[in-house]
């Protein structure tokens, strides 16, 4: 179904998907020639937001975490494209060495279920899979049960001069499933005969989104001069203030001075589109970690004591002087059974395999959604019968609507794979 959308049917994001589907031949030829010079994350998420006015990403995770939340119909999609990604990495790779984060440990549900989903994938596109853990106190293997009554085994990493494995498991390729917010460690370092996907500067220690949404902007305006649009409607404008400090109170000027500048330039927008939406930003930790967001319709908000408070508790808690990425806010009018909602992309390689809606009763239309109380229900991108039909009624068709939903999440990708060419250490030496 499509969701319901609290706006009319109209307007702006159903012209979009009309342009979408017309362009579709246009558009698969652009992203072909685009893989050909970048290569895409190994696998990858994006939240979306559908303004009805605009649809963009929001936030786009290199080691997504809710393979649990695709249903057993999107895994012929999965599996297909792990074979196409690991023929192209390592073709005569046997074994996958899978190294899960801190939630496999803590023994949260959800993540061994994501985990479990995730081996039935790999292991179906022909390789032998197995678990290692990077927590020291994992000395002998230790069962994982699962939810439904299965059971996953961690075991320690082996760590030789140049190889990492387990005992008797020898990989071509480690996958990291841990986004190593609280840094790289040195067991992972300097593995030169092996492929360790996502590479360590993916890492949410070294990563910074204001880095993934400036190359995501450059991905954006290519592609919108390709369709003849303004690429505002598929991206969102941003600012990043560095180390405010919290603790005295510091650098709130500058998340003021780019909420001004930002809120100036959105409100244009709106004028420009006859949009009747307040305007408002989003600020957030521009590196690892932070639990929430916190939503400014005025610079003036942040002179209320108790949001500068609420913005601090936001922040990751190793440190008091933190990066600080302020950006646009793009509310989101759809609804499942009248909670808001937001439908997040999986992909594999270079395709989409599947996603799910996250959906909010408690939350509002500017708030993020990615928060404890969210449920979660599937987009039908892997049934057969859900590929997308040109000519229909815009805003009418479910497979149009997720058609569209997988090509920004597509653009999202490939803006990661800029960002990590951008950011790579070996090309910033071959520059130096």
């Amino acid at each position: 179904m499509v969701p319901h959308l609290i706006t009319a049917l109209t307007g702006p994001i159903n012209e979009l998907e009309a342009r979408i589907l017309e362009s579709m031949p246009a558009i698969e030829r652009w992203f072909r020639l685009e893989w050909m010079e970048h290569t895409p994350p190994f696998y990858t998420s994006v939240d979306l937001r559908n303004a009805g006015y605009k649809l963009a990403p929001v936030d786009t995770e290199l080691f997504p975490t809710g393979f649990n939340n695709l249903t057993p119909q999107m895994l012929p999609l999965g599996v297909q494209a792990a074979m196409a990604a690991i023929e192209k990495i390592c073709p005569e790779a046997k074994n996958l060495l899978l190294v899960p984060g801190a939630q496999a440990l803590a023994g949260n549900p959800f993540y061994l279920t994501h985990l479990q989903r995730l081996v039935e994938v790999f292991t179906l596109a022909g390789l032998n899979v197995r678990l290692g853990s990077l927590a020291k106190e994992v000395e002998s293997p230790r069962p994982l049960a699962l939810p439904d009554g299965g059971e996953l085994t961690l075991e320690p990493l082996v760590r030789t001069q140049r190889r990492l494995g387990l005992k008797d498991f020898d990989p071509c390729t480690i996958l990291l499933n841990d986004d190593l917010a609280a840094g790289v460690p040195g067991m992972l370092e300097d593995l030169h005969e092996q492929y360790l996907l996502p590479p360590l500067h993916a890492s949410s220690a070294t990563r910074r989104k204001s880095r993934h949404f400036a190359s995501y902007e450059e991905v954006a305006k290519r592609f919108a001069k390709l369709l003849g649009m303004d690429p505002w409607l598929l991206h969102t404008m941003h600012g990043q203030c560095g180390q405010v400090d919290f603790t005295r109170e510091e650098g709130f000027d500058c998340i003021k001075s780019h909420a001004d500048a930002l809120l100036a330039k959105v409100r244009r927008k709106h004028k420009e589109y006859g949009i009747a939406e307040r305007a408002f930003v989003v600020v957030k930790s521009d590196g690892p970690g932070g639990t929430d967001v916190v939503t400014l319709r005025d610079a003036k908000d942040l002179d209320d004591p108790e949001r500068r408070a609420r913005l601090a508790r936001s922040m990751p808690a190793a440190s008091a002087a933190r990066d600080v990425i302020v950006q646009e806010g793009v509310p989101t009018y759809e609804r499942i059974n009248d909670a808001v909602a937001e439908p997040v992309v999986y992909m594999i390689d270079r395709y989409v395999i599947g996603g799910f809606y996250r959906v909010h009763a408690a939350r509002g239309i500017d708030e993020s959604l990615d928060a404890p109380g969210s449920a979660y229900v599937p987009l039908a991108f892997a049934e057969s019968h859900q590929l997308p039909r040109r000519g229909a009624k815009p805003g009418a068709s479910a497979p149009n609507r997720f058609y569209m939903y997988g090509v920004i999440g597509r653009l999202a990708m490939l803006g990661a794979a800029y960002e990590l060419e951008a950011t790579d250490p070996a090309t910033e030496l071959e520059e130096a």
